[in-house]
Parts: C-alpha cells; sequence; structure tokens
C-alpha cells in the first residue's frame, strides 16, 4: 500500500476559499473543507448483524471481556461535534457524533497499569495503533450514530471509532477489539509509508521527511 502515500505525496492542490477567520484557525496545514463526507477504505464493507457483534478486550488486561452491542448502548451515551480531518486533505467541520465515551468503557475494564498503547482491530482484519493517552480525550467515542442516526455501513455501522485530533484514519470502522499494549506497534497503514502518531496540526501524514504537498484523490471518490 506504500503506492497510496506516493500517489498522495504528488496528487494535485485543491485550495479552501472564502474561510472565516475562526474557520482558517480550525483547518490544519494543507487541508480542504468540504461540506461532504467522502467515503474511504480498503477492502468491501462488512455486512454486520449487531445481534451477534462483538467487541474484544485483550492484551494487557487482568481478563480478557467481550461487550455486545447492547453492552455498549448501556454505557452512557454522550453527543459529541468535532472537526474530523483525512490524510487525504479532506477535512469536515462540525460532525456530529453519538455514542460512549471511549474512557467509560475504560472505567469497567480492569486494564494492567502498563498498558500504555491500543492496537484498535477493525473489519477486514484493519488494525491501527493509539497511544493510550490519546484515546482518553473527552471527545474520543465508540460512535454508533451520526448526524443523529445510526451509522451506514460505508461510515463504519454499527460501531467505529472517532478520534478528531488525529487523522481519520486512526478512527477505525467496523471495530471488533481493542487490544492494551506495552509496547507500540504500527498498525496497517503505518506499515504502509502513513506516519505512526497522525497529528494533523503538525501535518504527520507521511513516515519519513514531512511533505507539504496536498491531495485531491478524494474528490473522485464517493460522498455522502
Amino acid at each position: 500500500m506504500k503506492n497510496k502515500a506516493e500517489r498522495i505525496k504528488n496528487a494535485k492542490v485543491p485550495l479552501s476559499k472564502n474561510l472565516g477567520v475562526d474557520q482558517a484557525d480550525r483547518l490544519p496545514p494543507g487541508q480542504f473543507l468540504t461540506e461532504t463526507f467522502p467515503i474511504l477504505h480498503e477492502g468491501d464493507v462488512p455486512d454486520v448483524d449487531t445481534d451477534t457483534w462483538q467487541l474484544k478486550i485483550f492484551g494487557e488486561v487482568e481478563q480478557e471481556q467481550t461487550f455486545s452491542y447492547a453492552d455498549l448502548l448501556n454505557l452512557p451515551k454522550v453527543q459529541m461535534t468535532s472537526d474530523i480531518h483525512c490524510v487525504t486533505r479532506w477535512s469536515k467541520f462540525d460532525t456530529l457524533w453519538e455514542g460512549a465515551r471511549f474512557r467509560d468503557l475504560l472505567d469497567v475494564l480492569q486494564v494492567k497499569p502498563e498498558a500504555q498503547y491500543v492496537m484498535v482491530h477493525g473489519g477486514n482484519d484493519y488494525e491501527t495503533n493509539v497511544p493510550l493517552a490519546d484515546l482518553l480525550s473527552d471527545n474520543v467515542l465508540l460512535a454508533y450514530h451520526y448526524d443523529h442516526k445510526p451509522l451506514t455501513p460505508k461510515h463504519g455501522y454499527p460501531v467505529r471509532l472517532v478520534v478528531p485530533h488525529l487523522y481519520f484514519w486512526k478512527s477505525a470502522k467496523w471495530i471488533t477489539g481493542l487490544e492494551f499494549m506495552k509496547e507500540d506497534r504500527p498498525g496497517f497503514w503505518e506499515q504502509n509509508g502513513f506516519h505512526n502518531e497522525a497529528d494533523p496540526f503538525a501535518e504527520q501524514r507521511f513516515s519519513g521527511e514531512a511533505l507539504p504537498i496536498p491531495e485531491d484523490e478524494w474528490t473522485k471518490k464517493e460522498f455522502d
């Protein structure tokens, strides 16, 4: 998948126009503001039944656990409005999500003190690594609704992670497991040319030298 990173580096430059001062401060460098919701992922969209869906908790925990969809709905429910930023250069402001805060889930787990990282497992054997500290932010959700409606399959139904302060590939769709780890290890895109930390305002797009070359590939994709 390193060829995808190369395509992003060599893409044309989209420009955001007519941004207010407050909006300009919210838009990370090299990003293009869109009102649509582009759909990007690798592989087919999984067909998931909420009656059988499970979230597996494993790794550096005192006891492995599984949560059903009903278990997740029983956690405190919150709504959160967040800006989101994709490594392919689009940003979308004021997206409305509903779900359970990650830290509220953590409160009912028996995670060992030495756990410092989480590998988030998703559909199609996807995985992405996130420091545990990043997942404790107020606006990090295990989301099951978007804009007052259940997630669509293409956006991660039944449950996706939302980590809005990192590039959106860290917000894994169709999540199936949370693996708590003592040490970090790269996930799928992190092994294929993408940055390990993924801070949009630092333009941490790619591993190695930072490249400020924008991307327009997303404009050719399906969107809602």
